[in-house]
């Protein structure tokens, strides 16, 4: 059954005019504030809207953010972000019911902060930004442009933080102390938020305590649970500190090209003497979070190109 918007206002809705036509699964997301449980709620019928109107005809059902999916037939089915407290069996066994709901010419409004899911099951996909309809379409499109507007604002948010030092081990013989760890982004500042793909820094800052003959400098990126996913030094890329004197501070950066799939991740760093004695190690000091509009799997993000070739 077909749901119809037209010129609703229920705040932070602002005069939305939308049709959900039959025999589709329409994704919904937002924003927390953004308008998205509030369109679910007028299309229920749970709230009446300031003005305008929402029109559809036949039986309807709602499940809120702690209901059981039920999944009976019905003509039109508001699932209020349902799928977070269900398991896996029970998501495959829902899957394959909302197939067959669709089938039958029911409309289906689904909201979930899951990109996979909404993938997954929708044909397509309404963004919904400071109470209006900013985009809608190709669920993949969609939602890889709207991951990477969040994404934008993630770094944004990144970027205002002061990320201390928090190390897990630490350890040394005083005659260097690091007193600074942090990711800077292509733009030159630094932010806890790297996006994959743009060209990223990594700098170190240390304080020489004592006079120090050729200090190797050192980072290792590990994931969350502790998977070396990269580590290189000074001494491994060929570059001489010399001499580093009592009471300078010098600033090593390690550039490159941020080519890591979206997850949470951790920067070990280290000054040590070419024989490996540590003036000063900090084993994962630093969080930072790799940011991406797209869906990879894993560690490293390859960004592989693909050629089809077929046979006669």
């Amino acid at each position: 059954m077909a749901v119809t918007f037209r010129q609703v206002r229920f705040p932070p809705l602002q005069e939305l005019t939308a049709e959900a036509p039959d025999g589709a699964i329409i994704g919904i997301v937002s924003e927390k504030g953004h308008g998205a449980s509030e369109l679910a709620r007028v299309a229920a019928r749970l709230e009446q809207p300031v003005s305008g109107e929402v029109i559809s005809n036949g039986a309807y059902r709602y499940l809120g953010s702690q209901e059981a999916l039920n999944l009976a037939p019905v003509e039109l089915l508001i699932i209020d972000h349902s799928f977070s407290q269900a398991d896996a069996l029970v998501r495959a066994r829902a899957a394959v019911s909302l197939d067959r709901l669709r089938a039958n010419g029911a409309t289906i409004l689904l909201l979930s902060h899951e990109p996979a899911l909404l993938r997954e099951l929708c044909d397509e996909i309404w963004w919904l930004e400071a109470g209006t309809l900013w985009a809608r379409g190709d669920p993949r499109e969609t939602l890889e442009a709207y991951q990477g507007y969040i994404a934008g604002k993630f770094r944004a948010w990144g970027e205002t933080l002061s990320v201390p030092l928090t190390p897990g081990l630490r350890k040394g013989d005083g005659r260097a102390e690091i007193v600074a760890i942090e990711t800077l982004g292509a733009s030159g500042k630094p932010s806890m938020t790297l996006h994959s793909g743009e060209q990223a820094t990594v700098r170190v800052v240390i304080r020489f305590m004592q006079d120090v003959n050729d200090p190797v400098v050192g980072i290792m990126i590990r994931t969350r649970i502790g998977l070396e996913v990269y580590g290189t030094n000074t001494e491994l890329e060929k570059v001489n500190l010399g001499r580093c004197a009592a009471g300078e501070t010098v600033s090593v950066g390690f550039h490159f090209v941020c080519a890591l799939c979206p997850k949470e991740y951790t920067l070990t760093a280290a000054s040590h003497d070419p024989d490996g004695t540590a003036h000063d190690w900090l084993d994962d000091a630093v969080a930072f979070v790799v940011a991406d509009s797209r869906f990879t799997a894993g560690v490293a993000d390859l960004r592989a190109s693909i050629t089809v070739e077929r046979g006669k």
